[in-house]
């Protein structure tokens, strides 16, 4: 087994295409946590996992998996991490019996009975084709079968999309006991930050392929702040104290990166705490300045 501080090293990942370019990207996730990463659609994240898992051949940089190059060590690194994506990769006709099957194969870690237990656990039938099953059905046995092979790392590209609360709670349940043992960490993709704000230690924010924030989540938190004011007041505070500003009839609402600094210049305004979904707003307007 490789010692390994961060579950995920990635240093410089360029990957350019015709219209977008992930540019020199880098971010690590600590071993033992979960890390947000977070943008809008088309913002990256896709295209960071796929470079991740070597789907995609990169332009530059390097990339660690469990302390493994992801290139020279693919195979030995993939034994060790788990994957769901937002869409079933496996074909309608399979039930949960064949991918048992099936994964038995594959990997020599394969777990049958955490896998049934699992299954009777979300209540999918074993036996039932995954053609029949409801979408979020399918996302569950996707983490089933994820987690029933003693994998270290879990990746999850957008798995929560579209589905009900419900069930992305008993999902996030399901991560919250994983990691219990200290030694296994998520990389969760997604553009629904609440659920990111109930589970994850640290964020990474991605926007038009660049990184505009990482590190721990309750850091990040904490320094970002909204100086509300009404609109003529908001001329006294300074362009480079503020990312951009949402402007109505009634007032102005602008994030700061720096709370303490606003609040120690701006001491007669409201200044209050704010949220992930917030912060990625502001930012992605950060070239208007203005919004509404």
């Amino acid at each position: 087994m490789t010692d390994y501080e961060n579950a995920i090293e990635i240093n410089g990942l360029t990957k350019k295409y015709d219209g977008f370019t992930l540019d020199n990207v880098s971010f690590a996730v600590p071993k033992g946590s979960i890390m947000g990463f977070i943008g809008q659609n088309g913002a990256g994240k896709t295209t960071t996992i796929r470079a991740l898992l070597n789907i995609i051949k990169t332009d530059a940089g390097e990339i660690k998996l469990l302390g493994l190059d992801n290139i020279k060590d693919e195979y030995t690194a993939k034994e060790r991490i788990a994957v769901v994506f937002d869409e079933l990769p496996f074909h309608d006709s399979f039930t949960g019996n064949a991918l048992s099957k099936m994964f038995a194969g594959l990997y020599g870690a394969w777990d049958e009975k955490r896998f049934f237990e699992l299954c009777d656990r979300f209540a999918l039938p074993v036996k039932k084709k995954l053609g029949k099953f409801s979408k979020g059905m399918k996302m569950k046995m996707q983490i089933a079968t994820a987690l029933s092979h003693n994998a270290e790392l879990l990746i999850m590209d957008e798995a929560t999309t579209g589905l009900d609360p419900v069930v992305r709670n008993e999902i996030l349940d399901m991560f919250r006991e994983y990691l219990m043992d200290g030694d296994k960490s998520i990389l969760m993709s997604s553009h629904i930050t609440s659920d990111l704000e109930k589970i994850a230690d640290c964020v990474t924010f991605i926007d038009k392929g660049r990184i505009l924030l990482t590190g721990y989540k309750d850091d990040i938190l904490d320094s970002h702040a909204l100086i509300k004011c009404t609109k003529a007041d908001m001329k006294d505070i300074a362009a480079e104290d503020y990312v951009s500003a949402r402007v109505n009839d009634f007032g102005a609402e602008l994030l700061t990166a720096d709370r303490a600094e606003a609040a120690r210049k701006y001491s007669g305004a409201t200044i209050e705490k704010t949220t992930l979904e917030e912060i990625m707003l502001f930012y992605v307007n950060r070239d208007k300045k203005e919004w509404q």
